[in-house]
């Protein structure tokens, strides 16, 4: 998939804040090996070279595009295109950062524990995605997919929604963490301009179901869905649209372990 980085930026105030509310919630004083998976356009990599101005950071992103732009402002961050899928570090991490890319990949029983095992002990896994996927922004993707000529080619991009419930990340990291936070925070996002949320999700998640199409069907796709999504967020007051939009987020740290190598272990706690 093509990226377009103008697109995605076009709403980089909303799309920021979330990442940067993850990154402040890794308490984490100094660090040594930093990764941020997906890490675009390279902002937040940047904020965290200077949070940890000691570490080696790498940002990673499987879009040459992102990575060409990020690339335009100097830093000390060593850029790297990369699968995220067939990623894995030579030597242990302090902090696996991933803001808005871990729901484009599958298996995430299997992924976080992976993802836990390339930490040193102490080390953090952060990670921020999307939990929109029932709400009109995504349902609505599938039904303007389904509802026409080009039902056949969009088919195979038709797929349940790609996170878990929060309860069942706990589930999976908690065999492999010694403390484990999760939240989800619901954004009110205020969007200006013509049918603003259609703009929002072309920058994402519409984007390979147009990517599929040629034209003149990708013009008409796209306008059926931007006619289906006007009518789910309307315009409001003084033109402005309102975007309820749910955001999921981990913060788990890996267990420390003693002098001996072993996990330590805590202590029981007294009996009553």
């Amino acid at each position: 998939m093509v990226w377009n980085p103008q697109q995605y930026l076009a709403f980089e105030d909303h799309r920021l804040r979330p990442a940067l509310e993850l990154l402040t919630r890794i308490p984490l004083e100094t660090a040594s090996n930093v990764a941020d998976l997906g890490c675009g356009t390279g902002h937040v990599t940047r904020m965290m070279q200077a949070r940890w101005p000691n570490a080696k950071v790498l940002g990673l992103d499987s879009s040459p595009e992102m990575l060409e732009k990020a690339r335009e402002v100097e830093s000390k961050v060593e850029w790297r295109e990369q699968d995220m899928n067939d990623w894995q570090p030579t030597q242990k991490l302090d902090v696996i950062y991933s803001n808005s890319t871990l729901h484009w990949m599958g298996g995430h029983r299997s992924l976080f524990p992976r993802l836990m095992s390339y930490l040193d002990p102490g080390g953090y896994l952060a990670v921020q995605m999307p939990g929109n996927f029932t709400a009109p922004t995504h349902t609505l993707v599938h039904e303007a997919a389904r509802c026409g000529p080009w039902h056949e080619k969009l088919k195979p991009l038709l797929r349940p929604p790609p996170v878990m419930e929060l309860a069942e990340y706990y589930a999976v990291l908690a065999p492999h963490s010694d403390s484990v936070d999760i939240w989800e925070t619901t954004y009110m996002q205020t969007l200006e301009g013509d049918n603003p949320v259609a703009e929002w999700t072309k920058g994402t998640w519409l984007k390979p179901f147009l990517d599929a199409l040629e034209e003149p069907e990708r013009s008409r796709f796209e306008a059926e869905y931007r006619r289906l999504i006007l009518v789910a967020y309307p315009p409001g007051p003084a033109g402005k649209t309102l975007l309820p939009f749910r955001r999921i987020f981990v913060v788990a740290r890996a267990p420390l372990r003693d002098r001996y190598g072993k996990t330590a272990r805590r202590p029981s706690p007294p009996a009553r």
